[in-house]
């Protein structure tokens, strides 16, 4: 099983290299939106540091949302998702080599570059350094939450809108805990609380996000 995940990893890496440009896409979605803010709400950097936790974590929310059309759509058109589930591994593993592949495409990218990005909110390092570690540990939960939306709307007209409809809301405790931890950390609190809510987030996410966007793509094929 380990030897299929890690070839579905790959493969879709491979892919998503050879399309640059959608996970580009996602990437200058995140610069962007992250950067607008600070000329909006201008250059108090009291006011800043007060919305950075937040601003950041939306713009991630928001270019994960953007990348979850892709997840299965290009396999189900090219008949691949079908022989996916006709494989003799289950279809739960092959779906956590496809959303690992997600995470390592678009969501790893967006931890790295938001300390980058924290600089000009005037973040303190220590709080800097909470909120790569809540992305690194919410990230992961908004791919796999996403895939459960992907698979559930795969095949539908329109089904990019759908995507955000059913996944926003299940994004709203991953958002709280990421942002509160941050928040928490620059304000001198700590934010160790919210980020083992946000572990155990992961935790609960990565036992049955699998099985339950692989019943929503059987249902989907069938």
């Amino acid at each position: 099983m380990l030897k299929a995940l890690l070839c579905v990893t790959r493969r879709d890496l491979l892919l998503a290299f050879r399309r640059r440009a959608d996970v580009l896409t996602t990437l200058f979605f995140f610069v962007i939106v992250a950067t607008l803010f600070p000329l909006g709400v201008g250059p108090e950097p009291a006011l800043l540091r007060t919305l950075a936790p937040g601003i950041l974590w939306v713009a991630a929310l928001l270019a994960s949302t953007l990348s979850l059309g892709r997840l299965f759509a290009l396999d189900y058109a090219d008949g691949t998702l079908e022989q996916m589930l006709l494989s003799p591994e289950p279809l739960s593993v092959l779906v956590i080599g496809k959303v690992l592949a997600h995470w390592l495409v678009c969501g790893l990218p967006l931890v790295l570059l938001a300390p980058l990005l924290a600089v000009q909110f005037d973040l303190p390092a220590a709080a800097m350094g909470v909120l790569l570690l809540s992305l690194l540990l919410g990230t992961p939960v908004l791919s796999l939450l996403g895939a459960i939306g992907a698979a559930l709307t795969l095949g539908v007209r329109g089904g990019g809108v759908l995507v955000a409809l059913l996944v926003l809301p299940l994004y709203v405790p991953v958002l709280i805990f990421g942002a509160g931890a941050v928040d928490a950390q620059a304000s001198g609190l700590g934010g160790s609380a919210h980020l083992l809510l946000l572990g155990g987030l992961l935790a609960a996410a990565a036992a049955l996000a699998p099985w339950a966007t692989a019943l929503a793509l059987r249902i989907a094929l069938e």
